[in-house]
């Protein structure tokens, strides 16, 4: 009797052995039947991610950048641009140093810019910042 609880005991770590070489395969079984099951009870499966997703989130934020800062940049930048281009002699302007001053003279680049009397400086057209309003010029 002795003689087979020595074989059962041997036999016991193989019984184990197959037993772990198996769970794997078993939880693969396990998880293919509750997708089976998931799907008959129409519940959604979850989609794969579209190969185009990669490429489209890119572009959306390059898109919204564009129509939140560099457009309206540039729509304050042809303004300004035109503002300039209609500025005639005589007329009161702010220059980027905060320098004021009457345009005197209207060349194809440059104003001269009377800033106190007999004071006179040539200016790059592309300096203006903005006219300043009558009202503040008759001040």
């Amino acid at each position: 009797m002795e003689h087979m609880t020595m074989l059962a005991d041997a036999a016991a770590p193989a019984e184990t052995e197959a037993a772990v070489a198996a769970a794997p395969a078993a939880a693969e079984t396990v998880a293919a039947a509750t997708e089976t099951q998931a799907a008959q009870e129409g519940e959604p499966q979850p989609r794969p991610e579209s190969p185009y997703m990669g490429f489209m989130m890119p572009l959306l934020l390059i898109a919204l950048f564009y129509f939140m800062f560099l457009r309206p940049q540039q729509r304050k930048e042809k303004e300004r641009r035109k503002m300039i281009e209609e500025l005639r002699v005589g007329a009161k302007v702010v220059f980027g140093g905060g320098i004021i001053g009457t345009i005197v003279q209207a060349n194809e680049k440059t104003f001269t810019v009377e800033t106190a009397p007999d004071v006179r400086m040539e200016v790059l057209r592309s300096s203006v910042q903005g006219a300043v309003a009558q009202e503040a010029a008759a001040k």
